[in-house]
């Protein structure tokens, strides 16, 4: 005989909401559903692999045992009046110079990067005879602070960064970096889009912890305790019909 699930009164109520949201669910959605809850599963996809991932905390594990996420660079930081302010949200920057675009101090930063980087006296990197035209940019509030000293230096300084392999960009901490790869990087899936889904794959381990809750003798349980609760009834009959 299937033993007793405990649901506590948390998902108890998470499952009812759930359930009189999508009345027609399917038995095996709903005991998806509860599984997520009761583990507080948070999957999440990484589409560069193609793969799902228990949770963050697994992916990042995992990915930064495989390929680089941050790298440590440094750049020359040029300090020139009007060209960075406390309004400034994007930056592009001269790696040979320093010389730096604000996008809210340039009409056309972007272009002005691009001709600058061409025509730089201290752009040594050729293809074929041209100059490369090679720049940073970064929207983080750090590495943009760095160009608001009070007391600006009149030399060019450098600054050891950390840019994100994935984009490029650049940040003023590894932190900030793992940061923008979570947010920007990684999918969140609900455990049922993880199951119903058949183009990505699934974790080894996670496939492994999915494929052991999905036994009859689980789901049988699952039944046993909500025919115990009125409120559920109702779909337990349906499920069984």
């Amino acid at each position: 005989m299937a033993q007793d699930v405990t649901i506590t009164e948390k998902i108890k109520q998470k499952l009812k909401n759930f359930l009189m949201e999508n009345s027609n669910v399917e038995l095996i959605n709903a005991y998806l559903y509860f599984i997520q809850n009761k583990f507080n599963l948070q999957p999440v996809l990484y589409p560069k692999s193609k793969t799902i991932y228990m949770s963050v905390d697994e992916a990042m594990a995992k990915i930064q045992m495989g390929e680089e996420i941050c790298r440590e660079t440094e750049i020359k930081i040029t300090f020139t009046h009007d060209s960075v302010n406390e309004e400034t949200k994007k930056i592009y920057i001269c790696p040979y110079s320093g010389k730096v675009f604000g996008d809210n101090t340039h009409p056309n930063p972007q272009d002005a990067i691009y001709d600058w980087v061409s025509k730089c006296p201290e752009n040594n990197e050729r293809i074929g005879g041209l100059r490369i035209k090679r720049f940073y940019v970064s929207e983080d509030p750090g590495v943009i602070a760095s160009y608001l000293q009070k007391n600006r230096p009149k030399e060019p300084i450098r600054k050891k960064v950390y840019s994100s392999a994935m984009s490029g960009k650049i940040f003023s901490s590894q932190e900030s970096v793992i940061k923008d790869f979570k947010d920007n990087y990684l999918r969140s899936m609900t455990l049922l889009e993880v199951q119903s889904q058949n183009k990505f794959n699934i974790e080894e381990g996670f496939l492994e912890f999915i494929q052991a809750q999905l036994v009859e003798d689980k789901v049988a349980s699952f039944i046993e305790t909500l025919a115990g609760h009125e409120e559920f009834l109702p779909f337990v009959q349906k499920w069984l019909a």
